[in-house]
């Protein structure tokens, strides 16, 4: 195997447990078929793998009933599925300016079509304040959407008092959990959610392709949607039951026996919690190493409050991409640089006119060893980025575009 250290599990979590690709693999040799179409064995027991894995994910996000958790391609097909299906014209929408293209895009493309929509700030470790959001709230207002853990910062967003803000005004409450399912404790009465949006390739240790949402009992969406469900046929309207109601066509029955692998594997090793507190000792470790490197700013990782094992920071005087290929190229480390589908964060921070930042994410098959490797590396570079200056503005921006 190639001798490289990866930390860009926020954008995937990789490499995939053993134990999902196993059972991916046994799973589409023996049953991989059609599920919930016909009632012949096969089929049978494919579609009590999508119960399992329906029902596993249901727990995890503290919901009561397995047919509200609905699978869609990933979250940002969710989000779209969500936002689409609830807003029209002479509506209100609230995000913030944490969030991910993925909620961003669709909020632009139904302010362009009459809906009003704003867009909360953070501060300056990287927070929301609920106030905010509250203060916003009118009687059009039918959405509030956010990102439960910031994909550039790792900062994790008081959902709970919004969501109470959002349940005391009855305004319907979804949450981006991109970075947070799997990895935080989800729980959607507790947190007063009304939807999770998630997706399955990070930290459930899912393949690519999966996602979906869970939706609280007492929450009703109307799909913008229609097609194929398998059940009443011969109806000319999208089936009303769940999971039918927010489902269309034949599922990633695949992706979605490596759900449950990575759930199982979750459970095998110690849990939510367990993972997390493993990951953030190491994101503590490559924080404090980096915040004692010259010529490294970090942006919002002082972590007293509740963070991800996610770190954004820049090399005084080298654009992102630079740091990037010279991490890549001269040290085997692989991160993520730029503005990370997420540029409001990078306005907010000042980074998005500098090509954004750099960005490490730690996931569970990291080490101590793969820490101090990243950090080393750092050190070299911001040593060269110091005796090397841009000698003018022109140089800088030559850099940046290599």
């Amino acid at each position: 195997m190639t001798d490289y250290v990866y930390l860009d599990n926020a954008a995937t979590t990789f490499p995939k447990p053993p134990e999902v690709i196993e059972f991916m693999t046994h799973f589409y040799a023996t049953k991989g078929v059609n599920p919930g179409r016909t009632g012949f064995d096969l089929a049978l027991e494919a579609e009590h793998v999508v119960l399992d894995a329906r029902q596993a994910l249901t727990e995890l996000f503290g919901g009561n009933d397995r047919d509200r958790l609905v699978f869609s391609h990933n979250v940002t097909d969710a989000l779209n599925l969500l936002i689409s299906s609830v807003l029209e014209p002479g509506d209100h929408a609230i995000a913030t300016r944490l969030e991910h293209n993925s909620v961003l895009r669709p909020m632009y493309y139904h302010g362009e079509r009459g809906v009003s929509v704003d867009f909360v700030p953070f501060d300056s470790h990287g927070y929301v304040n609920p106030a905010d959001i509250a203060a916003l709230i009118r009687p059009e207002t039918r959405l509030v959407v956010m990102n439960h853990g910031s994909n550039v910062l790792g900062t994790i967003q008081p959902v709970a008092d919004v969501g109470a803000i959002c349940r005391r005004n009855g305004v319907l409450f979804a949450i981006d959990a991109a970075q947070t399912a799997g990895l935080v404790d989800i729980d959607i009465n507790r947190m007063n959610v009304d939807v999770v949006c998630f997706t399955g390739h990070k930290s459930l240790f899912g393949p690519t392709g999966t996602g979906g949402m869970y939706v609280a009992e007492h929450a009703e969406i109307w799909p913008c949607r229609s097609g194929g469900t398998g059940v009443k046929s011969a109806l000319k309207t999208q089936v009303r039951e769940y999971p039918w109601r927010l489902e269309f066509g034949t599922l990633n029955t695949l992706g979605i026996a490596g759900l449950l692998a990575g759930q199982r594997w979750i459970a095998a090793h110690g849990g939510v919690r367990t993972i997390c507190e493993e990951e953030m000792v190491l994101a503590r470790r490559l924080r404090d190493g980096l915040e004692a490197t010259d010529n490294v700013t970090l942006h919002c990782a002082d972590m007293e409050h509740d963070h991800l094992p996610v770190i954004a920071f820049n090399i005084d005087g080298m654009p992102a991409e630079q740091t990037g290929n010279f991490l890549d190229v001269e040290h085997d480390v692989i991160t993520r640089t730029g503005l990370h589908c997420a540029p409001l964060v990078h306005e907010g921070i000042g980074t998005a006119n500098h090509g954004g930042t750099v960005r490490f994410s730690i996931g569970a098959f990291n080490t101590e060893s793969d820490i101090d490797r990243a950090l080393d590396a750092v050190r070299d570079i911001a040593e060269y980025a110091r005796q090397h200056p841009p000698q003018t503005t022109a140089d800088a921006g030559l850099h940046a575009a290599h």
